[in-house]
């Protein structure tokens, strides 16, 4: 499982971006992206996101 982000509800707020520990996610063209390789599969970014625009697939 990896963290996906929907890029049509992401609203680039970027608290996925801080609450990552591995940093695994980034900010590119507003948008938070997930680096699968990096992608320890916790979940944290899911929990945090407020437009539920992340989930764990």
């Amino acid at each position: 499982m990896t963290a996906k982000v929907d890029p049509e509800t992401c609203t680039g707020c970027g608290d996925c971006v801080d609450e990552c520990p591995t940093e695994a996610i980034v900010m590119q063209d507003d948008k938070a992206v997930v680096n699968e390789d990096e992608c320890i599969d916790c979940g944290a970014c899911v929990d945090v996101c407020p437009t539920e625009s992340i989930t764990m697939d």
